[in-house]
């Protein structure tokens, strides 16, 4: 054979060590003589056909694989070349040449043709080294994933160099248009850890960064370019033409899949990371390797990452994701048994997940500690376990022998028809055909050599979990399989103080067959089985089980996916309780937790239950909104700040660690926090395009409930926007000018859709802006010399109340000094008494006429209520801060106290207005924590109410009711006393 080739001793044919056998030695000898026959006149392949080593594998393949041989008779050169070449070279080189023709490919249907071939080529050459044992297991994944790498990155640059030519995009290096292009490709899974299946589908997630993409695009916004570019490599890749396919392309384990678009802003990316990460995403991300585009740029980006997958302390949920995700598809496949017929070797027991799962759990609870085991080969971690004495040299050795083995049969399955299979064949002979075709003669030793792998693996993996409590765990006797009730359960669920235990039990057997959107999932039922027994017992502590466990089946309904809070719960005793408390007490902060579960993150932090709820408290939850440059992000942000936050003050009312009085500051210190970091994240995108306005200030003042730092859960934010300006200089300076009224006038349109667009979170708050001057009528923006000219001249007794509750909050602190100067001056004007008096209670009088006053379930209208003691303590403010500046604060209770010290009200007057104020209070910012805004106080469930009650120091309702009557009673009549005409 001298002379048949270039490659010397490192020629294919003269390495070749075949492992497959031949099963149908007829139909492989037919096929192997039309090949023959086919190559006659090829003077330097028919020499090589002759071989014995040749002749043996080639007639395995076909006889085993038609995909293969597919690709063998289509082209014989091909498989000339490939035989006499060195197979390291030749497959690298290939790889170059693909780069090269495709950088100089300019029609995409070429380009499609050009990388379907490379995949043929790729895949019979790196199957011909495999079967021919030229390349150990880690060779043949490192080439399959070096091959995917080289199609992404071929596709990537081409279509970069058409947007290019179309003027879409201006690459830094029009030769290597991928250089600093803003977008990363990064590869999860098999393909990120360089141990790609031979027919495996590859997990990509895309991210770009939008301000290098401002750099990059010629227009436009980055978001609708760079998904139009991935849908498109997705596409020429994945779609099935006359030559095949290139990968089978999956995009899903992107952030939140459902409602994200096929490209991410990595800022976006790293914000939902951080917040709404789960466990599963975490172990997914320590394979993540950056293939395609700017790699750079996704390096940083897992750097950023490596607090979230890798975090300091021993992780339960996690290793509960895991092994219960484990469980449950050994559950759901029906591999309780070690069988070879029909198993699944890469998920049934003892299959090549376990390896992987022994050791990601591992990576997971100790590698926040060990940089050393943050790698991502498989083979490779488990050395580095041994290595760290984490587990056994046997058990590395074992697992990694059984590794290799089990990833060989899963390729052979495979290459039969290049379809992404690890199942077994059910039929013993189309068995003992495969068993031939991994090189054993007979079935029997098949089934003997690999059971003996399958053993193994599942006793490392079983050792490794062995503490985990199994699926029967009961608390008494609670068992809710099957479709009919189990006697025992009904009596341990009547004991734990469920009312109806039939129907407890009936909802909970619901949950195992996937009657609530929450529970669809395998997994979700799984790690939900596990909880269920302690759930149970903290809901039957919520003094309502029925009602409680009514609510989180109702949650179940909405919630498109809840394995993250059954984690969470499963993990926290202490959690479970409060969560308890909120299903049987709280129905508005359960629809909450229902609807956003990352909420319970904020409750999870050990500062909980310490940290004062205070302005510099909120003021380090929102440091980082300052640093988000995208208006889109900023407002996610924002938004989930404030849920986590509202929540998190609710809870804290609901479990008694603050009075429920001091729910107002907080809401209201939340709310200050959050307009501030918004109005300078809109003036700096604004001055962005407008520029400035020469001595521009604007300031924002809270009035109504904020003003007097008395919000509730459910407030809206009632604010006056006023800005002031240099009159000679009225125009702005920016690349598009406006004069300063139009300027500011824009601007506060801006900050108010900032705060109220419903983005994927919601709204951040609702806005009213009615207290301006002249009301809907007015302007949106005020100017200063207006607003203060309007409070002197214009502004009626019920505007004069409305101010005495204004507190300018945030903007330029000028501006703000003058506006609560100018409101200072107007309360303080000298008033007659009596007018102001009347005009009160022909006000109060007007309201209860056109909204009643006899239910005491409205607080806030019922005849001395809310309205009765606020009326007072603003009469008391308009009618003496004049003598007694003192009075010039803005809280209702602060008023009264300081009225008191300064003389102008008694102190018997003073405590029972304050005593009421402090019921009222108390039992208002209960029922807007606990109830929905569509649920009626009195239609509330027993225990909402009771809890209600107790908020305020009673025993029930019913002592409740009897004290706001006499509290009322009270009130009404030193009202008519203080303001008589």
């Amino acid at each position: 054979m001298q002379g048949q080739d270039e490659a010397g001793e490192r020629a294919f044919w003269r390495r070749v060590k075949p492992t497959p056998l031949i099963a149908d030695k007829k139909s492989a000898t037919a096929k192997m003589k039309d090949l023959v026959e086919a190559a006659r006149s090829d003077t330097r392949l028919a020499p090589l056909l002759a071989e014995p080593a040749v002749a043996a594998l080639l007639g395995a393949i076909a006889d085993h694989s038609p995909f293969l041989w597919r690709l063998i008779a289509a082209d014989t050169a091909r498989l000339r070349d490939m035989l006499t070449g060195d197979p390291d070279a030749a497959f690298d080189e290939a790889l170059r040449r693909l780069a090269a023709d495709c950088s100089g490919i300019e029609d995409e249907a070429a380009l499609m043709k050009r990388l379907r071939r490379a995949r043929q080529f790729g895949a019979l050459y790196i199957a011909l080294a495999d079967l021919g044992g030229l390349w150990p297991l880690e060779q043949v994944t490192r080439a399959l994933t070096a091959a995917a790498d080289a199609y992404v990155a071929a596709t990537l640059a081409f279509l970069l160099r058409r947007a290019t030519a179309d003027g879409r995009f201006e690459p830094v290096d029009p030769a290597q248009p991928a250089a600093e292009c803003g977008l990363v490709i990064l590869a999860l899974g098999k393909h990120g850890a360089g141990e790609l299946n031979y027919s495996s589908d590859v997990d990509l997630v895309v991210f770009y960064d939008p301000d290098i993409a401002a750099a990059r695009l010629s227009g436009g916004e980055p978001a609708p370019f760079y998904v139009r570019l991935t849908k498109a490599l997705s596409r020429i890749l994945s779609e099935r033409t006359g030559d095949g396919y290139v990968l089978r392309v999956d995009l899903r384990l992107r952030p939140d899949p459902g409602s994200t678009a096929v490209a991410v802003s990595l800022p976006g990316a790293l914000s939902y990371y951080e917040t709404l990460g789960q466990n599963w995403e975490r172990a997914a991300m320590i394979k993540a390797r950056a293939i395609a585009g700017q790699i750079e740029l996704g390096a940083r980006f897992i750097e950023e990452l490596r607090p979230f997958i890798w975090r300091r302390y021993f992780d339960y949920a996690a290793i509960s994701d895991i092994h219960a995700m484990k469980r449950q598809i050994h559950a759901v496949r029906g591999h309780a048994e070690v069988v070879v017929p029909g198993h699944d070797v890469k998920l049934g027991r003892g299959g090549i997940r376990e390896i992987e799962f022994f050791v990601q759990t591992q990576q997971l609870i100790f590698g926040g500690r060990r940089p050393e085991l943050r790698g991502r080969r498989t083979v490779d971690m488990l050395a580095a376990l041994a290595n760290d004495n984490w587990v056994s040299p046997k058990a590395r050795d074992e697992l990694t022998e059984s590794y290799a083995v089990l990833r060989t049969v899963e390729h052979r399955l495979q290459m039969i028809a290049d379809e992404q299979t690890q199942r077994l064949p059910s039929d013993e002979g189309e068995l003992t055909r495969f068993a031939k075709f991994c090189g054993h003669s007979t079935y029997r030793k098949f089934e003997t050599w690999l059971t003996k792998h399958f053993r193994k693996v599942e006793r490392h993996y079983a050792r490794l979990f062995e503490r985990e409590p199994g699926l029967d765990a009961e608390k008494g006797s609670l068992v809710f399989t099957g479709v009919s009730d189990d006697p025992e359960t009904i009596e341990t669920l009547a004991r734990m103080g469920f009312k109806d235990p039939p129907l407890a039990a009936e909802t909970v057997r619901g949950w195992h067959f996937g009657r609530r959107a929450a529970v669809q999932t395998a997994r979700a039922r799984e790690v939900l089985t596990e909880l269920v027994p302690d759930l149970l017992e903290s809901l039957a502590g919520s003094g309502d089980p029925d009602a409680a466990l009514a609510a989180f089946d109702a949650a179940l309904g909405h919630m498109p996916a809840a394995v993250e809070l059954f984690s969470i719960l499963r993990s926290n005793a202490n959690l479970r309780d409060l969560f308890g408390d909120v299903l049987g007490a709280a129905p508005r902060l359960a629809a909450i937790v229902a609807k956003s579960p990352h909420v319970l993150d904020a409750v999870i932090d050990p500062r909980f239950f310490g940290s004062a709820l205070d302005r510099a408290y909120f003021d380090e939850h929102a440091r980082r909104l300052y640093a988000i440059e995208q208006y889109e992000d900023f407002l996610d942000a924002a938004r989930l700040i404030a849920q986590e936050n509202l929540f998190s003050i609710g809870v804290r009312a609901l479990s008694g660690a603050i009075d429920a009085v001091d729910a107002g500051p907080a809401f209201s210190a939340l709310a200050d926090c959050l307009l501030e970091a918004t109005l300078a994240h809109v003036l700096k995108a604004f001055e962005a395009e407008y520029g400035s306005v020469a001595g521009g200030r604007v300031g924002v003042i809270a009035m109504g409930k904020l003003g007097s730092r008395e919000m509730t859960a459910t407030s809206d934010l009632d604010l006056v926007i006023v800005y002031d300006f240099d009159a000679d200089r009225p125009d702005s300076d920016g690349r598009r000018s406006l004069h300063a009224v139009q300027y500011y006038t824009r601007l506060t349109q801006r900050l108010i859709s900032a705060l109220t667009v419903a983005t994927r979170r919601g709204p951040l708050y609702d806005v009213d802006m009615r207290l301006r001057p002249s009301g809907k009528k007015g302007p949106v923006a005020v100017q200063l010399a207006s607003f203060v000219q309007y409070q002197r001249e214009e502004a009626e007794t019920w505007e004069k109340m409305a101010i005495s509750r204004a507190r300018p909050i945030c903007g330029d602190p000028s501006l703000l000094d003058d506006l609560k100067t100018a409101i200072e001056r107007s309360l303080a004007e000298k008033r007659d008494l009596r007018t102001l008096a009347r005009e009160i209670s022909d006000m109060r009088n007007l309201i209860a006429k056109e909204k009643g006053d006899d239910d005491p379930a409205d607080l806030k209208l019922y005849r001395g209520g809310l309205i009765d003691v606020e009326f007072i303590a603003q009469f008391l403010v308009l009618a003496y801060s004049a003598e007694h500046r003192n009075l010039l604060v803005v809280g209702t209770s602060d008023i009264l106290r300081r009225a008191a010290a300064e003389g102008v009200l008694d102190a018997d007057e003073t405590e029972t207005l304050l005593a009421a104020h402090r019921l009222y209070t108390d039992v208002v910012q209960m029922q807007r924590v606990l109830l929905p805004v569509d649920m009626k106080p009195d239609s509330a469930p027993t225990a909402v109410r009771r809890r209600i009650a107790t908020s305020a120091g009673l025993p029930d309702e019913k002592q409740l009711n009897a004290e706001i009557l006499e509290r009322a009673a009270t009130v009404a009549a030193l009202f008519k006393r203080l303001l008589a005409a």
